[in-house]
């Protein structure tokens, strides 16, 4: 290709290797030419590590300086706003990370830019590109599971605060709920054909704090001298206007004896499970029936964000649809507000969709 799509990554953390391993795979149609840290010592590693040859501590110097295509936002959540709109108004097509900013508030004027600057905004809802999402959506498009009318989405870690930003409210907007539930929430909405949210009602709990004792099963705990002001532990539930309900559970910190990831899905022709393998639960010529694909559909983590790179790329140059909207970042935030006003309030709240 003569040209190729010249991009720049906005924060140099532990994410954004996943999107550099994503245009690595693309070197023939992209180019990463700029990327942007706070931090310099460890945005110049960075930039010897990738070869990127301009690197910019202001983001905003960057975006003018760069004529950029495309720019991956993979910063704390409280600046996602800032960057994606000043990369938008720059001329790029964004990829920002899940979340998609601190509120619906922040959201939906991200959405806004976007539509104004005619530039898409593809939202980090990675799990959509999953092996495991791609086998359950093919069933489901297929009318296997007949009406999904409830569902089960849990994220939940014994102990597992990624620590630094992640546990400081006012960086990342909450815990568990925002970091981890984001992910399974919508893929249980993604899987289900899109509904709206229409209400919440949720708990959280900041009862156990971080670092509570060694031989956690999670590698990850919280780091530095960084406030912790999350909630350990969140449970809700939501409703959407196809009658759909799902419970949600999430936690960094909670008294269980593993950590557990999956997703359920209860239908009126079938129900399944991934746990981590996708497991069907059906009836037969008259028998109850468990079915399981013969090849593997645990979730693979070679690969994803490959591929979800890819699809930003396809969707950038107008390819292929987006398949994570910022429409659909938008009600994720709508949600997310819902159950923490939810849970300071003792009552379900309502969510309003345009």
């Amino acid at each position: 290709m003569a040209n190729k799509l010249r991009v720049g990554i906005i924060g140099t953390g532990g994410i954004s290797r996943s999107h550099m391993a994503g245009y690595k795979k693309l070197q023939h149609r992209v180019e990463v030419v700029a990327a942007c840290d706070i931090d310099e010592a460890k945005l110049t590693a960075y930039g010897k590590e990738y070869g990127i040859p301009h690197l910019y501590t202001d983001f905003h110097e960057m975006i003018a300086k760069e004529n950029l295509d495309c720019v991956s936002v993979c910063t704390w959540n409280s600046v996602h706003k800032d960057a994606t709109i000043a990369a938008l108004r720059g001329g790029a097509h964004v990829i920002c990370e899940k979340p998609m900013a601190m509120n619906t508030k922040e959201a939906e004027e991200m959405l806004a830019v976007s539509k104004e600057t005619g530039k898409l905004l593809q939202i980090g809802f990675v799990r959509r590109f999953g092996n495991d999402a791609a086998a359950l959506k093919a069933f489901i498009d297929d009318g296997v599971f007949g009406d999904i009318y409830y569902a089960k989405a849990t994220y939940l870690r014994r102990s597992g605060c990624p620590g630094g930003w992640f546990g400081d409210k006012a960086r990342s907007g909450g815990g568990p709920l925002i970091d981890l539930g984001v992910h399974v929430i919508d893929l249980v909405r993604y899987l289900a054909g899109l509904p709206n949210p229409v209400s919440a009602y949720g708990a959280t709990y900041n009862n156990l704090g971080p670092n509570r004792a060694a031989g956690a099963p999670t590698a990850w705990a919280a780091k530095g001298d960084a406030p912790y002001t999350v909630e350990d532990f969140t449970t809700a539930l939501i409703k959407f206007d196809n009658g759909l309900t799902v419970s949600v559970e999430a936690s960094f910190n909670l008294n269980i004896k593993k950590d557990v990831g999956n997703i359920e899905l209860f239908g009126t022709k079938a129900g399944c499970r991934i746990d981590p393998e996708v497991e069907l639960y059906t009836q037969m010529a008259g028998r109850f029936v468990n079915v399981s694909p013969a090849a593997s559909t645990a979730l693979s983590f070679n690969g994803l964000f490959e591929k979800e790179i890819c699809g930003f790329v396809d969707a950038a140059e107008g390819l292929a649809p987006c398949r994570a909207t910022a429409e659909d970042g938008v009600a994720l935030m709508k949600i997310i507000d819902a159950i923490y006003e939810s849970a300071e309030t003792g009552k379900s709240v309502e969510i309003h969709n345009l």
